[in-house]
């Protein structure tokens, strides 16, 4: 029998409205003061237990950061603080005294308010029309005051620090823009307790610095606020405490400066993951990709733009090349100027095992043996409609077709051969790929480029969105690739990664190369001074 004790009742509406438009700064509660917290909670779905006897607690003015693999049981337990499970065991307190949400709207009134990673936004309203959608102010309780309305969400923007005209359409705003909209409706509530789900996912990395600065500010005023990331290195650097789940039960929680990044890891997997984790390298020597004098010229609205600036470098049988930089550096448009699907006019040259390879299009990309795992895998990896083994089958449907037709039993013992192979995480090859965890996402995505057999595998952002677990996974899929003679060429934002995986690391700043490092003289601090614009100096190889 579940636990239950206290309710909510819902407020007046006339008066959370008028208390929503004169939202004002709060001071920070004393030190120590639980602002939420959870006991002994446990929930289930369908007889399988996904969270076992959970303890966690928030204080005001404090960053607690929820970690875990996906399905540890963070997204659950928010949806109970949030109000969006109502049933469950244990028992769920604001400010000491016991709740039951009867839904998301109730806990709003309690002040818990929640970001969804998937942002709950209508594109062709405006900013002012989201932030209080369903809670416009009325005049004489029958037309919407406007002018008010707008008024109140610029006061929201300005509080957090941001420029937006509130009455611009959201579908004309880039994401991170959007992800502010979703803070400024948060506190359009008056939120004492922010929950918020994986906010940097889909953010660049200045977005990504905006939104820290807010989190900082939030906080300083007293707001409460819970911080899932993938990502442990902004946790490291913006949380005050970290809590870890695994399998549905809390494995630790912490000062942020009690745990180190491998000892988060180690609690969200079971270990950490170390270049020693990587095998003999079977680099020769061999040069199987020379770029030269790489140019790429696209055209914008106001006119021709060079985005790369003659590019060189080569790349070995067996080796790991990183390429680093700041977004916009140039990064992605070398791998898709190698591999053919760059637009624009693209100049200088590319051989493959010494002779020019004359690509235009991917096709010819994949006749000379190379891959491209993109960046977007919804947008240009996947076909989520379809099925595993079309997804993993569709580069090699030539290859595989007898008589000019398709062969389908050839086609699903290659989808069976690549799910073992990559241990990808699925009903069956049949399952659609949009039901597949993003991990296992990107294993098909990597899995139907291996299919083709290829010798150069480019990544773009390969552990992008995905969890600790699928990405010890993926790093070790590299490193075995790379032990069987692949060349590979990885692009990355999150600095440990790039480090950890790369041989040597050729570093861009706007569309220029500004060094190439070795595994031995790559550091963190290297990397970033190559990269930063002003500071870059170029070093054909740092001693």
């Amino acid at each position: 029998m579940e636990a239950r004790v206290g309710a909510l009742g819902a407020q007046d509406e006339s008066r959370a409205s008028s208390r929503v438009i004169e939202l004002g700064a709060r001071a920070s509660a004393p030190s120590g003061h639980v602002a939420l917290s959870a006991e002994q909670v446990s929930k289930s779905f369908a007889g399988v237990k996904a969270l076992h006897n959970v303890d966690f607690d928030l204080c005001p003015g404090e960053v607690h950061a929820l970690m875990g693999e996906n399905g540890a049981g963070k997204s659950t337990l928010m949806k109970i603080l949030a109000g969006v499970h109502t049933s469950y065991d244990g028992v769920i307190q604001v400010e000491g005294q016991a709740v039951l949400f009867a839904g998301v709207r109730a806990a709003e009134e309690a002040g818990v308010a929640i970001i969804h990673q998937e942002l709950n936004l209508v594109p062709e309203l405006s900013v002012a029309d989201n932030i209080f959608l369903g809670r416009e102010p009325l005049i004489a309780g029958l037309l919407i005051d406007r002018r008010r309305m707008v008024k109140a969400a610029g006061r929201l923007l300005a509080r957090l620090g941001v420029r937006l005209d509130a009455e611009s359409r959201v579908a004309d705003l880039r994401v991170g823009e959007q992800q502010l909209v979703e803070i400024a409706k948060a506190l359009s509530l008056d939120a004492r307790i922010l929950i918020m789900d994986e906010p940097t996912s889909a953010l660049s990395s200045s977005e990504c610095e905006t939104l820290f600065k807010i989190v900082r500010q939030l906080a300083a005023e007293g707001v409460a606020i819970v911080y899932t990331s993938h990502r442990i290195e902004e946790v490291l650097e913006l949380a005050d405490r970290v809590t870890v789940l695994r399998d549905g039960r809390r494995v630790v929680t912490a000062p942020i400066g009690e745990l180190s990044r491998g000892a988060i890891i180690a609690a969200m997997v079971g270990r950490d993951m170390a270049a020693s984790d990587r095998g003999a390298a079977a680099a020769d020597g061999t040069v199987i990709l020379s770029v030269k004098d790489l140019t790429l010229d696209t055209l914008s609205p106001h006119g021709w733009r060079r985005m790369l600036h003659g590019v060189s470098f080569e790349l070995r049988r067996g080796e790991i090349l990183g390429i680093g930089g700041l977004l916009g550096s140039g990064r992605t448009e070398i791998l898709e100027s190698i591999f053919g699907v760059a637009r624009g006019w693209r100049g200088g040259t590319i051989a493959i095992d010494g002779e020019i390879a004359d690509i235009n299009a991917p096709a010819d990309a994949y006749r000379l043996g190379l891959a491209l795992v993109s960046e977007d895998r919804k947008e240009r990896g996947l076909h989520l409609a379809a099925s595993i083994c079309d997804n993993i089958a569709l580069p090699s449907i030539g290859a595989l077709s007898q008589f000019g037709l398709r062969a389908f039993a050839r086609e699903r013992a290659l989808a069976r051969e690549m799910v073992g192979r990559l241990s990808v995480r699925c009903t069956g090859i049949g399952q659609a790929a949009a039901a597949l965890s993003g991990g296992n996402q990107q294993k098909v995505v990597i899995g139907k480029w291996l299919a083709t057999e290829p010798r150069i595998l480019l990544l773009d952002e390969p552990t992008r969105g995905i969890d600790i677990g699928a990405k010890q996974e993926i790093y070790r899929l590299i490193f075995d690739l790379a032990a069987k003679g692949l060349g590979i060429i990885v692009v990355t934002s999150e600095m440990p990664e790039l480090l950890l995986l790369s041989d040597r690391i050729l570093v861009m700043c706007e569309g220029r190369q500004t060094g190439l490092l070795t595994r031995e003289s790559a550091t963190q601090e290297a990397v970033m001074r190559l990269a930063a614009p002003g500071m870059a100096t170029w070093s054909q190889e740092e001693a």
